[in-house]
This record gives C-alpha cells, structure tokens and sequence, in this order.
C-alpha cells in the first residue's frame, strides 16, 4: 500500500501526543488532523467527537484505513466535578469514533490511561482486574469497553504519565523545569508512583502498532516505575536545574485534588516489548530524549 493510499485521521491532534503522532505520521500516511480548540497544523478539521453525525459525515468523507484516538478529557479533577461532561466525551465520544471506524472499516487505536486501575499493588498487566478510583478512571473504563464492542480490528494503548515539549500546554516535566528555572520551590508527593511516558516514544510506538496490526489491550507507557518526587529530581539532574528546590510531601497531604488518584498505578509494558521494535524507554532514556529535543 502506497503512502497516500493509507489514509491516518488523529482525533486531539492539538494534544500533547496527538501533535507528536500527525508529525510522525506524515511520513508514512495521509495525514487528517483533527481538533475541538485551537488547531495546530493547517490541515486540521474542528470536529466535535460528542457529535455522532459529525464524527459519521466526516469519517465517510475521508475513508480512512486507520484512526488514533487521542481525544479525550485527561483533567482527573474536572471530570471528577464535571461529570456529565467527562462521560459524553471520554465515553460517548469514544462510542461515536468506534461506530464510524467500524462503518468505514477502519483499524481503531484508542490511547487509554494507568488510571483504570486502583493502585493497590502497581506494575499492572493487561490481564488484571481495572477498579477505578475516581471518574476519569471511569470513563476511560467505559471508553475502552465501547471499542471492545464496537470495533473490528482495535488496539487499546493504556499509558502513564505523558510528558513532552508541547508549544501551547504544560505537562508534569515541562512543569518542574518551568518552575526550577524561576527559582521556585515546588512541592510534589513522594508516595505517589506511576510508569512516566515521553510522548514521542508512545507515538512511535503507535505508529507501530499501526503497520504490525496489533490486536487487543497493550500497555504502552514508559518501562520505570518511580515516584512523581524521584522523576522531578531526574528531571532537575537532567536539565542540570536545582533539585534542592523540590520539596516531598505525602499524597495525604495535597489539598488540591478533588477526586482520589491510586497510589501506584505503575504499569507492565513486557507483552508490547515482545511485539515491537519500538521499546518504552526508562526514564534516564527518556528525559534525555527530550532534552535532545528541549526548546531552551
């Protein structure tokens, strides 16, 4: 199949990942961004992923061979207050993305989260129980069981943790070096622990995913479980910024968070390095990776 017979739509393509995932993809596909804020790239088409009509009229318009769904309401505390809302775009909008995929016959990548789990005991594999512990993990639940449903051929890529270089919106990374390099004290929980992902390593690994047709429920984070408070020291060491400034605290301790978070919702990415050329990367790896690409 030759490039611009294999047609690529990224739904959130103004997103951290959705961004990377349309540069990579150029290479390889027509690429279709689309987005519901600000667009990025000038091809991007506004599309409300809630509006099943919407999603339906423009899937049928450009046949795609292969959709990433990126789009998604990744606030936990807003979707936590705002309820009705997370469920019709993490749910219904996810359920209106696979129905269109399946009517024009399109492979189905839908990016999930670490967060359906409960975080009782961390490095979780794809065959373990999820048990959400607040609605965000909800809706990505819900989300997921809408592909299994709807979708043909699917994968899902559950992930942790995404940080990166993005030009409009901050992430966990490119908050502690916007905070160190100002001299600021940050606090951050020390008791907290996932699998940090750099994003350009995930959307290399959904590109790939793509071509090798993968099948089913993958984790697709980074390859480390660490503490938030250990990955912010890294990333200090790393952009040679001052970890004295870093302050431990408790998860008990964070007033901020409305809605709970599990402890460790660290995951086990040993069944997709089995399958791919394209390894999750630790975190030394990953954060030097962005640093070769840091904006500074």
């Amino acid at each position: 199949m030759g490039k611009h017979e294999k047609k690529l739509v990224v739904t959130g393509a103004s997103g951290l990942l959705g961004n990377k995932i349309v540069e990579l993809g150029k290479d390889d596909f027509e690429v279709t961004p689309t987005h519901n804020s600000k667009p990025l790239h000038s091809n991007s088409i506004k599309l409300d992923i809630t509006d099943t009509a919407e999603v339906l009229a423009l899937f049928s318009r450009l046949k795609p061979t292969v959709v990433i769904h990126t789009a998604s309401e990744t606030n936990v505390d807003k979707c936590e207050t705002e309820r009705e809302q997370a469920w019709k775009t993490n749910v219904e909008g996810t359920c209106n993305i696979a129905e269109a995929c399946q009517k024009v016959n399109a492979k189905l990548i839908c990016i999930s989260t670490d967060y359906v789990f409960d975080g009782e005991r961390g490095m979780y594999s794809e065959g373990d129980k999820p048990n959400p512990v607040n609605y965000y993990g909800l809706t990505k639940l819900e989300g997921e069981k809408r592909v299994s449903n709807y979708s043909e051929t699917y994968a899902i890529l559950r992930t942790s943790v995404l940080y990166g270089w993005h030009p409009l919106k901050r992430n966990s990374a490119t908050w502690v070096i916007n905070k160190l390099k100002q001299q600021k004290e940050i606090a951050v929980v020390e008791d907290h622990y996932n699998t940090p992902t750099l994003a350009d390593n995930l959307a290399e690994m959904a590109i790939e995913v793509t071509e090798k047709d993968l099948q089913g429920v993958y984790h697709a984070s980074g390859k480390e479980r660490i503490s938030r408070y250990e990955f912010a020291k890294q990333i200090a060491k790393t952009f040679d910024l001052n970890s004295d400034l870093i302050e431990p605290v408790k998860m008990s301790q964070v007033t901020a968070w409305t809605a709970e978070r599990p402890r460790d919702s660290s995951l086990n990415t040993r069944k997709i390095q089995e399958q791919l050329k394209t390894k999750p990367l630790n975190i030394i790896e990953g954060l030097n990776k962005m640093k070769e690409g840091a904006k500074l």
